[in-house]
């Protein structure tokens, strides 16, 4: 199983993990949904303690990747499968990344 810590403003909100079958679950933290000021990362992660789970990377993870010359500069210097989406995301989403969610390898 790989999984990442995911942020909001540098806030660790919940875990994203790949099982061991190929599926995917996001899980908010307990401590952050007991946060009054807690909101939802996306519309599609309304707050919930449950996890939610997808045969695929989620939509919302998935579209914080980067494409085409980007991709595959990034996939040919981290010697990573162009195909392998998860892996990408685990090492290309700390930093540089569009709005205030991040994703953090848990190793």
């Amino acid at each position: 199983m790989k999984s990442a810590k995911i942020l909001r403003n540098a806030q660790e909100v919940g875990v994203l993990a790949k099982l061991d079958d190929g599926t995917y679950t996001f899980q908010y933290l307990q401590t952050y949904l007991d946060n009054p000021q807690a909101k939802n990362i996306s519309v599609n992660f309304p707050l919930q303690p449950e996890a939610f789970k997808s045969k695929y990377l989620f939509a919302f993870f998935f579209n914080m990747l980067s494409e085409g010359n980007v991709k595959k500069a990034q996939c040919r210097n981290m010697r990573i499968d162009e195909d392998d989406s998860f892996t990408r995301l685990l090492k290309t989403a700390k930093d540089d990344v569009v709005g205030s969610i991040t994703v953090e390898e848990i190793l």
